[in-house]
């Protein structure tokens, strides 16, 4: 069965996701997106369950289609000040607020959510490979994320964020425990395992 489009046609629905949650560095960012009733978006699927070649080219396409779309985030610092589920919120909260088309709805990956504004919302469980609109926001946040990441591999080439932007592999904590934490890694978060 493919994607579902939005739950009310005729509806202004913001589907709404986060990427970076468990990455020890850099920022969590978050897209929302609304997306027309007959979009034609074909392959479009959870962000996870696509090559990098194929997101990159739905990028270009989500943003050409949609009706709206907004991208927010939250830095390193504001994770550790606010810590990292209240700092996704925001990040969201960010997004759905750049919109240049208020939503009427908004559907968002996962259990909980802090609602905007006074806008219903509903919370989808794995609702990157249920719905159109959150699959959309999914890819949007994880492209952008992933360029901030390779673009700080750049200044900090330690960690290798070219392959694993952020996301604690091994060869990210070897580069760790060989040459400490970056300016961009999140303080709040164990970096490395008890053992070291």
């Amino acid at each position: 069965m493919g994607l579902l489009p939005n739950i009310l046609a005729g509806r202004l629905e913001a589907g709404c996701d986060e990427v970076g949650r468990g990455c020890l560095a850099g920022p969590v960012v978050a897209a929302a997106v609304i997306l027309p009733d007959d979009v034609d978006l074909p392959h479009l699927n959870d962000s996870k369950k696509l090559t990098e070649k194929k997101r990159d080219e739905l990028r270009t396409l989500i943003m050409e289609k949609a009706t709206a779309w907004a991208i927010g985030q939250c830095s390193h610092e504001e994770i550790d000040e606010i810590n990292i589920l209240r700092a996704s919120f925001e990040a969201m909260h960010r997004a759905l607020a750049q919109l240049k088309s208020e939503p009427e709805y908004i559907l968002v990956d996962g259990n909980k959510f802090v609602p905007y504004r006074e806008i219903p919302h509903e919370c989808v469980i794995k609702g990157d490979g249920k719905y159109l609109s959150i699959a959309a926001a999914s890819i949007l946040a994880k492209t952008e994320r992933d360029r901030i990441m390779r673009e700080a591999h750049e200044k900090y080439p330690h960690y290798r964020w070219d392959k694993n932007v952020g996301y604690p592999t091994v060869e990210h904590r070897n580069g760790i425990r060989q040459h400490g934490p970056s300016p961009i890694h999140r303080k709040s978060f164990k970096l490395l395992p008890d053992q070291f």
